[in-house]
């Protein structure tokens, strides 16, 4: 566990460490491929790395996102991605908050490209964890736990460590964090019941991991995860303590301060 004076003190920390690293990646002809959550808690660690890049352009061509989830809508029978133009859609934070952000200052050859932001398919989830082996894992992945009732990604209290990329119907818990996340959604009704997600052994699979919990609404969660010392199916974002590599990082009001 590492403590920061501020959220946008762990979004700087993060740059700092991220771009060196995909940079030696890029230089030595291999992707960075990175886990990415959406929502409130990344938000400092892209504004961090849209500063650096504005200051100093890299090449972030060789860099690839795995994003962790997205919200689905009933379509013929089955599933579809809710609409990429819908604010709250993971699909249009990935364009609008990341790519849009990170490729602001690049000159074309240097951006972050479209088909690098990889979402899971829900007409056939289990090819993206196939697609990551493939990949060669993901070298970094940055999570955040929902603050109620522990989810990481769409994960909700009751998945199995061995569980995969899924669509998995969303408790009211995980909905009424996101309704905070995302006001655009106005009531809980609006927010989608459904979402596609990788899985508790997906994000285990990756060779490091680092757990943002900031702000006094993690304080519950913070207590959760540093009182375990392995995967608590009733509280996922335990999932930290399964990773290889592993860190937590807070700022002074998530931990009572």
């Amino acid at each position: 566990m590492r403590v920061f004076p501020s959220p946008d003190a762990i979004g700087e920390h993060l740059a700092e460490r991220l771009l060196p690293r995909i940079e030696q990646a890029r230089a030595s002809g291999r992707s960075f491929v990175a886990g990415c959550p959406t929502g409130r808690s990344p938000r400092p660690m892209f504004g961090a790395l849209a500063r650096r890049l504005a200051e100093r352009p890299q090449d972030l061509s060789r860099l690839v996102l795995v994003m962790m989830d997205e919200y689905l809508v009933a379509a013929n029978g089955g599933f579809e991605y809710a609409s990429s133009d819908e604010p709250w859609s993971c699909h249009h934070f990935a364009r609008v908050e990341i790519a849009d952000r990170l490729n602001e200052g690049l000159p074309p050859e240097y951006r972050l490209r479209k088909e690098s932001i990889w979402f899971p398919d829900p007409r056939d989830p289990a090819a993206y964890d196939a697609k990551l082996i493939d990949a060669g894992g993901i070298d970094f992945f940055i999570l955040a736990s929902g603050a109620s009732d522990g989810h990481v990604a769409f994960n909700p209290p009751g998945s199995r460590r061995d569980s995969k990329t899924r669509i998995i119907e969303l408790s009211e818990d995980t909905r009424r964090d996101n309704l905070q996340t995302f006001p655009e959604f106005r009531t809980l009704s609006a927010v989608p019941t459904h979402g596609i997600s990788v899985g508790i052994d997906t994000i285990a699979s990756a060779k490091e991991c680092v757990m943002l919990v900031w702000g006094a609404g993690k304080r519950v969660t913070v207590k959760r995860i540093l009182s375990a010392e392995r995967y608590e199916p009733d509280w996922p974002a335990t999932v930290i303590h399964e990773c290889d590599v592993r860190e937590i990082l807070g700022d002074t009001s998530a931990m009572g301060g």
